[in-house]
């Protein structure tokens, strides 16, 4: 189904990142990928000796969670709140003549979570929200931007992002500051899909996932109950990691005519009270 095409992901932090998932669907469905992850650049400055190592080590873990659950494929290190690193990220794959059929954007991240304890919104800086919508949500339109400026990106490609159903509705499990990035994220996606479509034929979607506690992210959030409680109210159960990167290749599909959709790969979480 997608032989000969070569998709970027982005957002796998570890081995059960859903990024992780729709990367190995590809792989398995005859597709290559070139997966981003946070590390130290030449592009950071003015870093403590404790940041330095946090950004070396978390590539270095980046590194292997994908080396022993994809083999050797490329690996970028990219830090969307840099504008640098994302142009000479481009810049570079177009220097390898790297042509993209498509990207994930999994890229989420929210300070005013900790502990599993959501910050009252009223109690959000300036700072953490921007900060928040800068990687979660504008990233989209700086990264699209990126690959489209040296050529990298092709005509005809399709773009898929990562969201949940808390960007449409308060849940029993709020976000809070996070759900507001998403719900940006989401629009991007659709003003996305109209600009993109009509200037390069490239289709944009957003697909929204079950609760899930298997990823990094996804833990720090969630407790155990409210994935079982959201199990229960779904009518089909919560969707599994596999289930969303079907939907995601699905969406990678060459020369499919889908485009602006937020679609559900939650069981059916959606349709509930």
């Amino acid at each position: 189904m997608l032989t000969n095409t070569t998709f970027l992901i982005t957002g796998i932090a570890d081995k059960q990142s859903l990024a992780m998932y729709v990367a190995k669907e590809i792989i398995k469905q005859g597709g290559s990928v070139i997966c981003t992850g946070l590390g130290l650049s030449s592009h950071h400055s003015n870093l403590s000796e404790k940041a330095k190592g946090f950004l070396t080590k978390n590539f270095e873990d980046f590194k292997k969670s994908v080396f022993n659950e994809l083999g050797d494929v490329s690996l970028e290190i990219l830090d969307v709140t840099l504008e640098e690193n994302m142009d000479s990220f481009a810049r570079n794959l177009s220097k390898k003549n790297i042509q993209l059929n498509g990207f994930l954007h999994a890229i989420a991240m929210d300070k005013t979570i900790r502990n599993k304890e959501v910050k009252p919104l009223l109690d959000v800086t300036k700072e953490e929200f921007c900060d928040t919508m800068d990687v979660s949500a504008y990233s989209l339109i700086r990264l699209s931007h990126y690959l489209l400026k040296y050529n990298v990106l092709q005509t005809g490609a399709s773009i898929c992002s990562l969201s949940y159903i808390a960007a449409a509705k308060v849940t029993f499990h709020p976000y809070r500051n996070i759900s507001i990035a998403k719900a940006a994220l989401e629009r991007i996606t659709i003003e996305l899909a109209d600009e993109l479509g009509r200037s390069n034929n490239i289709r944009v979607n957003a697909v929204r996932f079950s609760p899930y506690m298997g990823s990094k992210a996804g833990n720090a959030t969630l407790n155990e109950e409210d994935v079982q409680i959201s199990d229960k109210m779904s009518p089909l159960r919560n969707a599994k990691p596999q289930d969303l990167a079907f939907e995601v290749v699905h969406l990678f599909r060459p020369d499919l005519r889908i485009t602006g959709e937020i679609r559900h790969v939650d069981g059916g979480y959606h349709i509930t009270g």
